[in-house]
């Protein structure tokens, strides 16, 4: 309310109950204040009482449910860590399995290369022992003239 409207509103009061009167308004108004506020008070103050008991069963309700959802959380992290666990052992021991069997294939292939290397060895000089000792028993008399190409194109046989 603003100043006017006070101003107003007091102006009316004086003219309808008249100036000796206004004391004793004032008086009654301001009991009844004091009435009404105190009855809000009571009513405040019962209605804490009341919803108290309310109030304390949700807090108890609250903080249990919170310790089970606590205890629950900390299974659920020992569970998923002990699964991590054994999942990583796991793994662990399948890549110690897969590099020995690496390291056994890469010894056996390494084996069967350097038997065979040596097998093709023995092979190629077999045969280039063979073809010396034939190459010794072909040889012609058969001797080139200046006009022959080198290329032995024309290799006759007496």
């Amino acid at each position: 309310m603003s100043g006017q409207e006070i101003f107003v509103i007091i102006i009316v009061v004086l003219l309808l109950f008249g100036a000796d009167k206004l004391p004793e308004i004032a008086k009654g108004i301001g009991k009844g204040m004091r009435d009404f506020r105190k009855a809000t008070d009571d009513i405040k103050r019962e209605f804490e009482e009341s919803t108290s008991e309310i109030r304390n069963d949700i807090n108890e309700v609250t903080n249990s449910i919170s310790g089970q959802v606590n205890d629950i959380s900390k299974d659920i992290q020992k569970d998923v860590n002990e699964v991590s666990e054994n999942l990583n052992k796991e793994v662990t021991d399948f890549k110690s399995d897969i590099d020995r069997d690496v390291n056994e294939v890469k010894t056996n292939l390494e084996t069967d290369v350097n038997e065979a290397r040596e097998s093709l060895d023995k092979d190629v000089k077999e045969v280039k022992d063979n073809l010396d000792v034939n190459a010794g028993e072909n040889k012609s008399a058969y001797k080139r003239t200046i006009n022959e190409p080198d290329d032995n194109y024309y290799n006759y046989k007496d």
